[in-house]
């Protein structure tokens, strides 16, 4: 499975985040890991399954992260499609060594053209152009 591929199933993934409670989502995980994706290998799966749980277990931080870039917009008021994106984005750029911030920033910006509203992805691309300044600015 590629990159481009993993990244999507996790979108897809945690897209969900907001529809069900936390127990209910490590079901649904379950079910799109075993159901839903039939060319994943274990490995990508085992992948996916980490990943998803990472971005769970930094949420807050990442909720946070995102509202305090977006000018007065919480999470609630952010389309899900858009949420889910920026979510996945923020995960990469703060705790995913493997991704660069700018494959992060234009993978993101390439989910949005699939799943969300037309303009989301100067938004999207806006935010996460700003978490990365303020991740390069606390390393100094």
């Amino acid at each position: 499975m590629s990159r481009k591929k993993l990244r999507e199933s996790l979108y897809i993934m945690l897209f969900r985040l907001d529809f069900h409670s936390k127990e209910e989502l490590l079901n649904q995980a379950d079910i799109y890991l075993e159901d839903e994706i039939q060319d994943a290998s274990i490995k990508d799966k085992e992948e996916l399954r980490s990943k998803f749980n990472s971005v769970m277990e930094h949420l807050d931080e990442i909720d946070a992260q995102i509202e305090e870039k977006s000018s007065g917009w919480t999470v609630k008021r952010i389309s899900k499609a858009e949420l889910t994106v920026l979510r996945l984005a923020v995960f990469e750029i703060l705790y995913d060594d493997d991704v660069p911030d700018g494959v992060a920033i234009n993978e993101a910006v390439e989910l949005s053209k699939l799943y969300c509203a037309e303009k989301a992805k100067g938004f999207v691309n806006g935010i996460l152009a700003s978490v990365v300044r303020s991740k390069e600015s606390n390393v100094e």
